[in-house]
């Protein structure tokens, strides 16, 4: 596919075909079994914001993996898998009350919007009219600006539909919230397969041109959330390019080789091999914290771009996506001031992000894909996680 090719699909085209799923977790609820085959999300209560909001947590099991979800951000609060003896753990990070969600987050388990991760000095011209975002990482704007979508109640509906589960999370963004123009009515599908894959379905449309770019942000320790370092953990990312960026993390709109930097994961390798290479973009960085150009660019369906393994477990994680790009984030910014739902801190490397996407600042770089969204189209992405042992 052309790098240009936009993931704007005019009208009510169908959703890009169907993968694997995933399954979820027990907790202190399980799952009711439902008479369709799959097993009903169940719903209680999590924690109250401080005006007296009620804030509620889902939990599904299928196929194996056990997920719980809070109608806070979207936000996957918990995700267990198996390890090669079926042993299992909860591989991401996240907090055990809604308090920490609210006041020290960086992002645990969000749903991402209007715009994930940066936009230069929060600003962007389209149609010839220039607009002013909400600035909240130095001078840039990111993941959205100071409220984005991780930082609002979504409206949740569970279903168990023949042998799937999951939940309908909504979100509107009305015209000018955090900048962006139009009326955003955002929805976003969790889906759990009879497999234990795990879908994401984003869908927006809008009443004036705008621009969007949805993602989670879950943090992966394939060995289990609060266990350590994530650099023997071995990465395969199928991507012969990246984009470099300033010192404030703001692409320089080169798309560079990886061929002969840190940055090569064409061929299977652990993170931690070339984390400390002295690279002036992993200085700028602290790690790794850096758009992938995926080879395949954008698809009309998932296609599989990502490996992520933990030896000593055995638990490996496959991501497929429609995307072009892919952030790979290392965690550099853990810094031990965090405490998890297993009462462990959280350190600098100790979880990293694979967040599948459009390109940061594409706004301002012609040549990288559009996120434009027109009224009468409609946004449409999916990328599936599937789990083994």
């Amino acid at each position: 596919m052309e790098l240009n090719r936009r993931t704007v699909i005019a009208g009510a085209g169908a959703a890009a075909a169907g993968i694997a799923a995933t399954t979820l977790g027990t907790g202190s609820a399980q799952a009711a079994p439902s008479a369709s085959g799959g097993r009903k999300p169940v719903k209680e209560l999590f924690g109250k914001l401080a005006d007296g909001t009620k804030i509620y947590r889902w939990s599904l099991e299928n196929g194996g993996t056990r997920l719980k979800v809070l109608n806070w951000g979207g936000v996957v609060q918990g995700l267990e898998i198996p390890d090669r003896h079926g042993r299992y753990t909860n591989v991401s990070l996240g907090f055990d009350n809604i308090d920490d969600y609210v006041a020290k987050t960086p992002y645990f388990g969000a749903l991402i919007g209007r715009y994930g991760n940066r936009i230069a000095k929060g600003q962007f011209t389209l149609d010839g009219k220039s607009y002013q975002l909400s600035v909240n990482d130095g001078v840039n704007s990111l993941h959205g600006g100071k409220q984005g979508f991780d930082k609002h109640i979504w409206d949740v509906e569970p279903f168990a539909k023949g042998s799937d589960v999951g939940l309908v999370l909504h979100y509107t963004s009305i015209d000018g919230e955090m900048g962006y123009p139009g009326t955003l009515k955002a929805k976003v599908t969790y889906t759990l397969t009879r497999h234990g894959a795990w879908i994401i379905d984003y869908e927006a449309t809008t009443d004036k041109a705008t621009v969007v770019n949805l993602t989670s942000h879950v943090y992966w320790n394939l060995a289990g959330e609060g266990s350590g370092t994530i650099e023997d953990h071995e990465l395969t990312i199928a991507a012969g390019r990246y984009t470099p960026t300033d010192t404030g993390l703001i692409p320089t709109g080169e798309l560079a080789t990886v061929h002969g930097t840190p940055f090569d994961f064409r061929k299977t390798k652990p993170i931690g091999r070339d984390i400390r290479a002295a690279h002036v973009q992993q200085v700028q960085a602290k790690g790794y914290d850096h758009n992938w150009v995926l080879d395949k660019g954008i698809t009309s369906k998932p296609e599989h771009v990502a490996t992520l393994r933990d030896p000593r477990s055995g638990r490996t994680l496959k991501i497929a996506t429609d995307q072009p790009g892919l952030q790979f984030y290392s965690g550099n910014f853990l810094d031990g001031t965090l405490t998890g739902t297993g009462g462990r801190t959280y350190r600098q490397g100790d979880a990293l992000c694979l967040e599948t996407q459009h390109f940061p600042d594409s706004p301002n770089h012609a040549n990288f894909p559009s996120t434009v969204l027109r009224p009468g189209q409609t946004y449409r992405t999916r990328t599936v996680h599937t789990f083994t042992a």
